[in-house]
């Protein structure tokens, strides 16, 4: 009986956790399996490699924090040059394209607009998202976290959010010279009365603003109506985000979209030059498809975005990019197919 031959792996123990770790979010396993591999990469990152090496052979790395028997399983096969099985079962299981449709759309994508990272509610710090963009692709991602008045996903102040663009401009720093760009953003809540949760001033100091509603879902849908069209008349104002609310699936349960007047808030996105995001997100799938027909006889433009919360998930953009076909969306009205200078050029609308 032959013994299967063991596939070579040059790609090295921080390489390979980091991949399991993604195509682990990828398919939307449980988070908290999914930080075990980031922080066991994180652990060994600091260590030089003959250290690693030696810990491998004396059957030591589990003493160091933060590697179990999981992760030192990955580890021992990627430093003796062979494809860990975990990873070779994951990527079986969950690379390739997420959907068998929307190719050429998410082909014509050069960057996602909307994304978060540990400073709210994602999972990874703000460099292993930019650095996963780069891997996918990607000429841009926009960071938009969560701003104040939305505390249960640790919104940013104007002092925090402060401090992030200090590190996004040490993100690209580091980047000098390659194709991407990480942009500066925030997803702002639209407010009950319309208004914005940021200040004017910190607005302005931003790329690219995604635009929200996070309470009170199930306002009137007068009231709805005319809270939207508020955020969408404010010259600051991108992207209108998720626009329902709605969730379909998913470990958070089902929701019911707000009810509003979809027909009045797309035209005021199209006299405004706000696009409609298609929220990429499974469990979101918003707006639902007689929304996002409405929108595009209407003449809206489009953003098709991952809202991603961890770095595997910035993959969703699948998900957007075949509804976007389906409803036959042509690619020049998503501002996110646009070349960064003419992205950053009309998110700088003048009021």
């Amino acid at each position: 009986m032959s013994v299967p031959q063991e596939t070579p792996y040059d790609g090295g123990p921080v390489t390979a956790l980091r991949r399991v770790a993604f195509l682990m979010e990828r398919g939307r396993e449980e988070t908290r399996r999914v930080q075990a591999f980031r922080k066991a990469a994180a652990a060994i990152l600091p260590i030089p490699a003959d250290e690693v090496a030696e810990r491998v052979e004396s059957g030591t790395l589990t003493e160091l924090p933060s590697i179990g028997p999981s992760t030192a399983a990955v580890i021992e096969s990627a430093v003796r040059g062979v494809v860990p099985e975990r990873l070779a079962r994951l990527e079986t299981e969950y690379a390739g394209p997420l959907t068998p449709g929307g190719r050429e759309i998410r082909a014509a994508l050069r960057g996602d607009l909307h994304s978060h990272s540990d400073w709210s509610d994602g999972g990874s710090p703000i460099e292993e998202m930019a650095f996963t963009a780069i891997e996918l692709g990607h000429e841009y991602l926009v960071l938009t976290d969560h701003s104040p008045r939305l505390t249960v996903a640790n919104g940013l102040s104007v002092a925090r959010l402060t401090r992030q663009l200090g590190v996004v401009d040490a993100v690209n720093e580091h980047l000098a010279g390659s194709r991407f760009t990480l942009l500066k953003g925030i997803e702002v809540d639209i407010l009950d009365d319309g208004t914005l949760d940021q200040t004017d001033d910190m607005l302005a100091r931003l790329d690219l603003r995604v635009a929200s509603v996070h309470s009170k879902l199930k306002m009137d849908a007068d009231q709805m109506t005319r809270r939207m069209i508020g955020a969408i008349r404010n010259p600051r104002m991108n992207v209108l985000g998720h626009c329902t609310g709605r969730l379909v699936t998913g470990n958070r349960g089902i929701r019911p979209g707000s009810t509003f007047d979809a027909r009045s808030v797309f035209e005021a996105c199209v006299e405004h030059d706000v696009a409609v995001e298609i929220n990429s997100r499974p469990e979101r799938r918003d707006p639902p498809t007689r929304l996002l027909e409405l929108a595009r006889d209407i003449g809206c433009r489009f953003s098709i975005d991952s809202d991603s919360h961890a770095p595997g998930q910035l993959d969703f953009l699948d998900y957007g990019c075949e509804r976007a076909e389906a409803a036959g969306i042509d690619p020049d009205r998503i501002v996110n197919t646009w070349p960064r200078e003419r992205l950053l050029a009309w998110a700088a609308k003048d009021g």
